[in-house]
């Protein structure tokens, strides 16, 4: 899953396992607050039938449902089966009182490897990916809107140290398992810079689960308002303040930086990039009568010279570069990056063909097909 050593790509992937972890145990809280005693075997059973049964309940429902995605390739259909899909096994999993975040997990993860990417086109597979993005910008956005709807600024005033001695609680328990843990990692396989070993412990941003959680509690559970509070004013603090000053630790931590000959393409790049944009306007100004024939050929003759300067040093570097260097640099991304914008503004000329009529319906599917495969490729690399 991980695509290189990255400390973006491990924050990102370690969240989905975190989150699944925090809904066994709060259950478990949950559960130790109904029955008033819950022994650590007891724990350990939970724990395990859990977790063992939502990954089989998401095996059997992502097994089962991979034959429906081959009967239809139209894109609202497969979008509709696989919303089904997933509340279908979290309901499931809630019913047979397993973790229905581990069966959508496991289910989402064979429908995807043996039953999308095997029997559906690649247009179709656009269209959906582009859907759950969309829903998943959605939930987060709403939840984060019931922050402020939920937040009462007199509470959260008289719950303050609670949300400050909550902070200190978590980011101690943030340190006590990602420095010795990741520590472990150098014994089995490359150590972990300590820089990311900071970045992991930095980026603990709380938001959209914890949110759900604390409004999720039982009416009946005395001090439930309190619990909300605090959990929001946790919230609102680690959004807030995490959330600004992530990108300045980031940078200090360095861990984004880019290598000397990156900063200079870049520098290259901008140059060019500000001396076209100036000749388009100096072409804009004489069209228009504004600039006289002679000024205006003064000052484009002077970007000319800045602009094949920049050119002749770009062709150099790219000349010189090796495929080592182009696959363990930030260019392969960037290039991917001018790639996809160039494949989606192929997709955009044939869609304003097709909808003056130029094309037919015929000739446009194919050649979108063929660039929605081309869109999937760099996706997946």
């Amino acid at each position: 899953m991980l695509k290189g050593d990255k400390p973006l790509e491990r924050a990102h992937h370690e969240s989905p396992l975190n989150h699944d972890v925090d809904l066994v145990l709060f259950s478990l809280i949950l559960t130790v607050y109904q029955t008033g005693y819950l022994s650590p075997l007891d724990v350990v059973q939970e724990f395990l039938f859990v977790i063992v049964g939502g990954t089989l309940v998401g095996l059997a429902l992502g097994y089962l449902s991979v034959g429906l995605f081959s009967q239809t390739d139209d894109s609202l259909s497969v979008i509709l089966l696989t919303v089904a899909v997933a509340l279908g096994a979290f309901q499931i999993g809630q019913a047979l009182e397993v973790s229905g975040v581990v069966a959508v997990v496991v289910a989402g993860l064979i429908v995807g490897n043996f039953g999308l990417s095997r029997s559906t086109s690649a247009s179709t597979q656009v269209t959906l990916f582009s859907f759950w993005q969309f829903a998943g910008f959605g939930v987060n956005t709403f939840i984060f809107l019931l922050i402020g709807v939920e937040i009462n600024l007199i509470s959260l005033w008289q719950t303050l140290p609670a949300v400050f001695l909550a902070l200190i609680a978590f980011h101690g328990g943030r340190a006590l398992t990602v420095y010795p843990l990741l520590g472990l990692v150098g014994w089995i396989d490359r150590p972990i810079p300590w820089r990311w070993r900071h970045f992991l412990f930095v980026g603990n941003i709380k938001g959209s689960l914890s949110t759900a959680l604390a409004l999720s509690l039982p009416l009946a559970l005395p001090g439930r308002e309190q619990l909300i509070a605090i959990v929001l004013g946790v919230v609102l603090v680690s959004l807030v303040g995490q959330g600004l000053t992530l990108p300045w630790f980031v940078q200090r931590l360095k861990v984004a930086r880019g290598s000397e000959k990156g900063k200079l393409l870049e520098e290259l790049q901008s140059q060019l990039m500000t001396a076209k944009a100036a000749q388009e306007e100096l072409d804009s100004l004489l069209k228009s009568g504004v600039l006289p024939k002679a000024v205006y050929e003064e000052m484009r003759s002077a970007y000319q010279v800045r602009v094949v300067a920049s050119e002749k040093k770009l062709r150099e570097i790219y000349n010189q570069r090796s495929e080592n260097f182009l696959l363990k640099n930030d260019e392969h991304n960037k290039l991917e990056a001018i790639r996809r914008q160039l494949l989606l503004a192929e997709k955009k000329a044939l869609n304003e063909a097709r909808r003056r009529n130029i094309l037919s319906e015929e000739i446009f599917a194919e050649h979108i097909k063929t660039l929605n495969e081309q869109l999937l490729k760099l996706e997946d690399d």
